[in-house]
C-alpha cells in the first residue's frame, strides 16, 4: 500500500517547473497531495496507510485531525479505514480561524476533551499549517500523542519547527519530497539495455531485458 501511495504521488500530484510556495519562496517542483488523496484509488491507499502506521507506533489515538482543507481528505480516508476495527479513529478538522456565526467553533466533528490524537497534514514545508493545528488541537483540550504529514520537504526548517511545536510528540512523514521526486523521474525514464543484446533464447535482438534478454517473438 505505502508503495502504490508513493507511486500514485509521483504519477498525480508531482509536478516539475517553476513555483511559488506558500513561504513565498520559489521551486522547481510542486506536489499537490490533493490530486491524490482526493483520488478514489488514492484515497482508499491514504486511509490504509496513515491508519497502519498510526497502529504501528502504538499512538493508540482516538481521533485524527488537521487544519483545513490539505488534511481534510486524509481525516475522512482513515477515519473510514478504522470504522471496522475494534477501536475505530474518529475525524476532527481544524478552521484556520473560529467561526464566526453558530456556536464560534474551531474544532468540527469529534470534540472530546482529554482524547489521544494524531495531526496530520498533506505537505509539510514550513511547518506553519501543521502548528497552527497543533496549537488549536491542544487549546481545545486534546492530548497530541503524534504528528504525521504525506510529504516532508525537507527544507525551510519545516521539521525544527513541528518537532519543537509537537514536542513531546512524535513527528513523522511517510515520505519525503525527494522520494516522491526520484519516484516521478524513474518512471518518466525509458528503459535502457545494450542494443547489440542478443535473445536468450536465440539469435534475434533482445527487445527487453526482464526476466531477461527476450526477442520479439519469445517476449512473455
Amino acid at each position: 500500500m505505502r508503495e502504490q501511495l508513493l507511486s500514485m504521488l509521483a504519477e498525480k500530484s508531482f509536478r516539475l517547473g517553476e513555483f511559488k510556495l506558500s513561504s513565498g519562496g520559489t521551486s522547481d517542483y510542486y506536489i499537490d497531495c490533493r490530486l491524490t488523496t482526493l483520488d478514489a484509488t488514492g484515497a482508499l491507499l491514504t486511509g490504509q496507510t496513515v491508519f497502519e502506521e498510526i497502529r504501528a507506533r502504538g499512538w493508540h489515538a482516538d481521533a485524527i485531525g488537521g487544519l483545513t482543507m490539505g488534511a481534510d481528505p486524509i481525516v475522512v480516508a482513515t477515519s473510514v479505514i478504522s470504522a471496522q476495527q475494534e477501536k475505530p479513529v474518529h475525524g476532527f478538522l481544524v478552521r484556520k480561524a473560529e467561526k464566526a456565526y453558530g456556536m464560534g467553533q474551531r474544532i468540527e466533528g469529534f470534540r472530546l476533551k482529554s482524547a489521544r490524537v494524531v495531526i496530520v497534514d498533506d505537505v509539510c514545508t514550513t511547518g506553519g499549517s501543521t502548528i497552527q493545528a497543533i496549537e488549536a488541537a491542544r487549546e481545545f483540550g486534546f492530548e497530541i500523542v503524534g504528528v504525521l504529514c504525506l510529504v516532508e520537504r525537507e527544507e525551510a526548517g519545516g521539521r525544527a519547527n513541528v518537532e519543537k511545536a509537537a514536542a513531546p510528540a512524535e513527528f513523522i512523514a511517510l515520505f519525503t519530497a525527494n522520494d516522491v521526486r526520484a519516484q516521478h523521474v524513474k518512471r518518466d525514464t525509458p528503459s535502457i539495455f545494450a542494443v547489440s543484446a542478443k535473445c536468450d533464447l536465440c539469435d534475434r535482438p533482445a527487445v527487453i531485458n526482464s526476466p531477461g534478454n527476450r526477442c520479439e517473438v519469445h517476449r512473455p
